[in-house]
């Protein structure tokens, strides 16, 4: 047991296990916005084709169970909990139960790699602000972000090493590797570390493969279309490249750190459909998921955080 810790808390965003889910959770989302419900409805759309279920909250599950099992191997007994903010187990429910179980000191882990208010501070505030309705007190100090740590990066890498070795040789000389992040509101961007860490990532696992021709750009844009949000997209981008002479091409998401609908939908769908448009073979490196070296990377970065 760790000397000053009771327990982890991954932070994560949440996801529908059914289509009776979808709408809810969509509304969760929404809340406050002024968003139309044709929007939602289209949204909606995207999880129909996966039977309204996103593979969120089962991968986050994987990954708090190998979390702990390292860690006892480590011989620390921390029990890992999880909280979402768009669906269950919702964040203040886990605090509650964790405040019921006498835990007072915990490590956070907000699953993303890449710092800005909405991956980061948006997580950190409603821990907070949960905590207050709830009337409890717990004392939370997190893990950095992630986004270079090399157990990480090799995690990433393997998974697009894995598809470059099936690319056949006489055409790895016109394959490019995209490395996608979510977009965010470009002002958003300008007052965090969000991009530079980013592109931090796609550097280092571009370097670790060894396929150094690579580019980075965006998915899953939201919001108002009058407020400027970072670009380019990744379906903008692919028929460039096919002018360029490009031939095949290798897309990770590495600004998630499981799959989500978003994943799945917007390069396994609409990246794939631009993609045949224009002639690129498509290939999707998996994100990390519950990948061993990822776990690692987590609990490298719990035990520095415990003083270990």
């Amino acid at each position: 047991m760790s000397k000053n810790f009771d327990a982890i808390m991954m932070l994560g965003y949440g996801g529908p296990e059914k289509m009776e889910d979808v709408m809810p959770f969509l509304k969760n989302i929404s809340a406050g916005r002024p968003i139309p419900e044709d929007r939602l409805k289209e949204v909606a759309h995207h999880y129909e084709l996966f039977d309204g279920k996103s593979p969120l909250n089962e991968y986050t599950y994987k990954q708090a169970k190998k979390l702990v099992t390292f860690l006892k191997e480590k011989g620390h007994d921390l029990p890992v909990h999880v909280g979402m903010r768009f669906w269950h187990p919702y964040i203040s429910d886990t605090l509650k139960e964790m405040h019921d179980k006498g835990i007072r000191n915990v490590v956070g882990l907000i699953m993303a790699a890449h710092r800005c208010d909405a991956s980061w501070e948006r997580y950190m505030r409603d821990v907070s602000e949960a905590a207050d309705d709830i009337g409890i007190n717990l004392n939370f100090e997190y893990v950095p972000p992630m986004f270079d740590h090399p157990l990480f990066i090799e995690g990433c890498a393997d998974r697009v090493s894995e598809c470059l070795d099936k690319i056949p040789a006489d055409r790895l000389k016109t394959t490019k590797l995209i490395f996608t992040a979510h977009s965010i509101p470009v002002k958003m961007a300008d007052e965090s570390p969000y991009v530079e860490q980013f592109e931090a990532t796609a550097r280092l696992v571009a370097e670790k493969t060894g396929h150094n021709n690579c580019i980075t750009c965006y998915q899953s844009r939201s919001g108002s279309p009058h407020v400027p949000w970072l670009e380019p997209d990744i379906c903008d981008v692919i028929p460039k490249l096919a002018e360029q002479g490009i031939t095949d091409i290798v897309v990770q998401a590495i600004g998630f750190v499981c799959d989500h609908i978003e994943v799945l939908f917007d390069i396994g769908i609409e990246a794939q459909e631009a993609s045949d448009e224009v002639g690129i073979t498509l290939h999707r490196a998996k994100t990390v998921n519950d990948d061993d070296k990822y776990i690692q990377a987590l609990e490298d970065e719990v035990l520095k955080l415990i003083g270990v």
